[in-house]
């Protein structure tokens, strides 16, 4: 699968409880939208996840108790399990790629998480190598010479033609629009995406278009919020505010305080 990606996944709670730096390396391959690697702060209150779309691989790296999660994508703002002092690293896959490597079906992965040995039985050594390892470069390395093989699980013509639209639209059409852009029914494509990537099309706009309006906040200082809702689709204002706070945990307003509070792009360190 291949598509030109015009939304960036974001977990912002994750970059906020960062002890300092949260560490942050794209891939160049299409299935991998970036690696990740950060210290939770001693003081970090609670973690949320927040839907993107995507699954994700989580290694707890503590020398007493290391473990590896796979993630897959949240439908609504929900806590995550990050342990104050404890370093992670992290593989964002791109949204609506499932890795090939996982034993797991696509629906049994959304808004949910599994041990990484129990999907993945194979690959206990190269688990251990990852989480053994303190360097951030050194465990990319280690991630793409045992899994770049096996990342991409084959998806139909008509869910790779989808995801293609919707990131290209940032969330903002509807299945009836897909209906008339793909030649498939309505039943087809609710049918066909599900199976491949775990949720609804309408799940994945929505969840998308989230994203870009977190992607908006980040790249922007002054935006009008009702411009951007109106940008993004939304029917008013208000309906955009109640979906942010739905799937954020917080109102765009507050979200722009916090995250120019905490100095949200100084945390990013590009690699």
């Amino acid at each position: 699968m291949s598509y030109t990606i015009a939304i960036h996944p974001e977990q912002p709670w994750f970059v906020l409880s960062a002890a300092q730096h949260y560490s942050l390396m794209n891939s160049d391959h299409p299935a991998i939208s970036h690696f990740y690697s950060f210290d939770v702060s001693q003081s970090a209150s609670l973690t949320l996840a927040v839907p993107d779309g995507c699954v994700d691989i989580v290694f707890d790296c503590d020398a007493a108790q290391p473990r590896a999660r796979v993630c897959g994508t949240t439908l609504e703002a929900r806590s995550a399990q990050l342990i104050r002092n404890h370093r992670y690293f992290g593989v964002r896959f791109a949204p609506g790629v499932i890795p090939d490597f996982l034993d797991v079906m696509a629906e049994e992965l959304t808004d949910r998480e599994f041990n990484f040995f129990d999907v993945v039985p194979d690959a206990r050594h190269a688990c251990e190598q990852i989480l053994r390892t303190p360097l951030f470069s050194q465990q990319i390395a280690l991630f793409n010479t045992h899994f770049t093989p096996r990342l991409v699980r084959k998806t139909s013509t008509v869910t790779s033609s989808i995801i293609r639209t919707i990131l290209q639209q940032r969330g903002n059409i509807r299945v009836g629009q897909l209906e008339a852009l793909t030649g498939y029914t309505c039943r087809t494509i609710q049918r066909q995406f599900r199976q491949d990537t775990g949720m609804s099309p309408k799940a994945f706009g929505r969840i998308m278009r989230c994203q870009a309006a977190l992607n908006t906040l980040h790249q922007r200082g002054n935006i009008s919020f009702s411009n951007l809702a109106l940008d993004l689709g939304f029917s008013d204002q208000s309906h955009f505010l109640r979906e942010f706070k739905k799937l954020v945990s917080t109102t765009p307003l507050d979200y722009q305080r916090r995250t120019l509070f905490a100095a949200y792009d100084e945390r990013i360190r590009y690699h």
